[in-house]
């Protein structure tokens, strides 16, 4: 396919954005589409609005080139690549209004013989009723045997945030098409950055891949999860326990944790779930299991506080993951909210050193505030450690009367 071709990717956040430097990088021209003009300003300026190592770089070399641009409407292209969100509803349903919004935003600029490629992760069938929906905007990309004139595919991410750059190139990825030729063209746009196999399947095969691998990790998170439950119930350290036991050839424990968090692997088991919710009973079990850790912590921080009429919680970190600023579905960011429900009298310091304004749920509540960790530690009468941040690996020299609620077992 070499890179004679232009490509729109719609949705620049954390997946759209370095796609589309990646490909930028490759000498394809690239165009980025966002509903947030200041995320259009920021590409457009070269910079990145969040944080992923090397991604800056990518992205100010690819708009100095004339390589990568970015507008709030979609411009004629001959790929299109959709990079936006899949949430689920309250019910745990897919909520697939994000991608019927780009459906239609990109419809009137498909040609005969295009190409859509669907990377959000998806529930099965998402991929078909994508292309049902352009194709209701553009009865004249229909054939009259009902053949769509337009391939589509499935080609979900699959890169760990703070090693995106690295693993979008590595990493094997699965193609899914509507069609063996849909496939097979996704193929030639990925083998211009991708360097690992590019397996081909259906597109609800690869669908269901994706869901698949996050659910076999939330599986065992939850059981590690479940053991920090058990082992707090009998006086047991966790973590030693979990150490002892994968000395064991055949044993590979993971880590506990407040919960589980992330747009993937706190999501993604709910639509294998919503797809068949008869024969899910494991995977609903762990979603269950994972969801209610945050309330675990909580409760054990209000006990820990019993007597004190205005205490003052330090928690340690509001990210999913250790060393990003990315805060989707972060267990620490419900346990801040919940824990101001609960000491209303009393004060929530939060110490996130990747960003640098709470979210608004947070910043608009009285007694909550974005705090530096010296300050933090200093007034605390507890200290609830939510995430591994580099920052916080080194264990402070606390006063004895401070409590302490490791969640991740750092200061063992």
């Amino acid at each position: 396919m070499g890179t004679d071709f232009s490509v729109v990717v719609v949705g620049l956040g954390y997946i759209g954005l370095p796609t589309a430097a990646i490909l930028a990088s490759k000498g394809v021209t690239v165009h980025g589409v966002d509903v947030n003009s200041a995320t259009v300003d920021a590409v457009n300026a070269g910079r990145v609005p969040f944080v992923e190592p090397d991604l800056a770089g990518y992205v100010s070399q690819a708009v100095e080139q004339g390589r990568l641009s970015a507008s709030v409407d979609v411009p004629p292209g001959d790929v299109f690549i959709v990079a936006v969100p899949t949430p689920f509803l309250d019910d745990h349903a897919p909520d697939l209004s994000y991608i019927e919004a780009a459906a239609r935003a990109i419809a009137p600029q498909v040609g005969v013989d295009g190409l859509v490629i669907l990377e959000s992760t998806s529930p099965p069938g998402a991929t078909e009723q994508l292309a049902q929906w352009i194709a209701a905007a553009r009865p004249d990309l229909v054939a009259e045997d009902g053949e769509l004139r337009f391939h589509v595919a499935h080609c979900p991410e699959r890169v760990l945030p703070g090693r995106v750059m690295v693993e979008l190139v590595t990493n094997d990825r699965i193609v899914g098409g509507l069609s063996a030729e849909a496939a097979q063209r996704a193929k030639a746009v990925y083998e211009v950055f991708c360097q690992g196999e590019i397996l081909l399947t259906d597109a609800v095969t690869a669908e269901m891949a994706k869901l698949v691998e996050n659910s076999f990790r939330d599986v065992n998170i939850a059981f590690a999860n479940e053991l920090s439950l058990i082992s707090a119930r009998l006086g047991i350290d966790v973590w030693e326990l979990i150490e002892l036991a994968n000395h064991h050839p055949r044993v590979n424990i993971l880590q506990p944790g407040p919960g589980v968090g992330g747009h993937c692997i706190a999501v993604d088991p709910w639509f294998i779930v919503s797809a068949d919710e008869e024969n899910s009973r494991l995977i609903r079990t762990a979603r269950e299991v994972n969801d209610s850790k945050p309330q675990w912590v909580i409760d054990r921080v209000i006990q820990s506080l019993a007597g004190k009429a205005e205490p003052v919680v330090a928690t340690l970190g509001l990210a999913f993951k250790a060393d990003i600023d990315d805060l989707r579905e972060s267990p620490a960011r419900k346990i801040v909210a919940r824990l101001s429900d609960e000491i209303s009298g009393g004060r929530v310091l939060v110490v996130e050193p990747h960003i640098d304004a709470l979210p608004a749920e947070l910043a608009n509540r009285r007694n909550v505030e974005l705090s530096d960790l010296d300050t933090a530690l200093k007034g605390a009468d507890c200290v609830v450690v939510l995430v591994e941040h580099t920052a916080f690996r080194t264990k402070p020299d606390l006063p004895d009367e401070t409590i302490v609620v490791d969640t991740k077992g750092i200061w063992r």
